[in-house]
């Protein structure tokens, strides 16, 4: 699994209360298991939702209109700080999401709750990169291809996605953080980069 920072497409849109306010993000993952990461901040007790256009296409709170085909998503939801899971989405159903044109499946996720004041972290993924326990920290399952891997065969899919979070205060792409994995390598690459300065001291004659 590996988490990065993805380039996305914002817009704001004011809505009441006037502190409140629709973002929609557009980008795509490198990788089936990379984690795509937002914040937001919720300023009063609010009904939020979040969103995905990520299979279906449609058009998004921002007016774009989505393409179809991109990969069947996921999404949890954490409370910060700490990281403890809210909730996990995979398939938002029909009547909430739209049917894809080509599979009929209503594979987009859809995540309404009210929320109480503060900051929140949510993840968008590749089924079946599901998250796996109670808490951010816990980390993700990971997977393996863009294209549908639950029922629906011969419907090749592309790595892009689009996200909307509906009725907050502000929210932002967020940076991610290396998984362990890649922590180990930097960690070594450090020792590495340590241990040649090291020689290269002890090799120096005195002048």
């Amino acid at each position: 699994m590996k988490i990065l920072a993805l380039s996305a497409t914002v817009a704001a849109l004011a809505i009441a209360p006037a502190s409140a306010a629709d973002f929609s993000f557009t980008g795509s993952l490198p990788t089936p298991g990379t984690v795509q990461f937002f914040d937001f901040v919720v300023g009063a007790p609010s009904n939020v939702t979040l969103r995905t256009w990520s299979y279906a296409g449609g058009v998004n709170a921002a007016g774009n209109v989505i393409e179809r085909g991109g990969f069947d998503p996921i999404l949890a939801l954490f409370a910060l700080p700490g990281g403890a899971k809210i909730g996990e989405n995979d398939d938002g159903g029909c009547g909430l999401v739209a049917a894809d044109a080509v599979s009929f499946q209503c594979w987009d996720t859809y995540f309404s709750a009210m929320l109480n004041p503060g900051t929140y972290r949510v993840s968008v993924a590749v089924y079946p990169n599901f998250s796996l326990g109670p808490n951010l920290s816990d980390g993700f399952s990971g997977a393996s291809t863009f294209d549908d891997v639950s029922g629906a065969p011969n419907n090749p899919r592309s790595n892009k996605w689009a996200f909307d979070i509906l009725n907050v205060e502000s929210a932002v792409v967020n940076p991610g953080v290396p998984e362990p994995a890649t922590w180990a390598m930097m960690i070594a690459g450090f020792g590495l980069v340590g241990g040649a300065m090291r020689r290269g001291r002890s090799s120096r004659v005195p002048a």
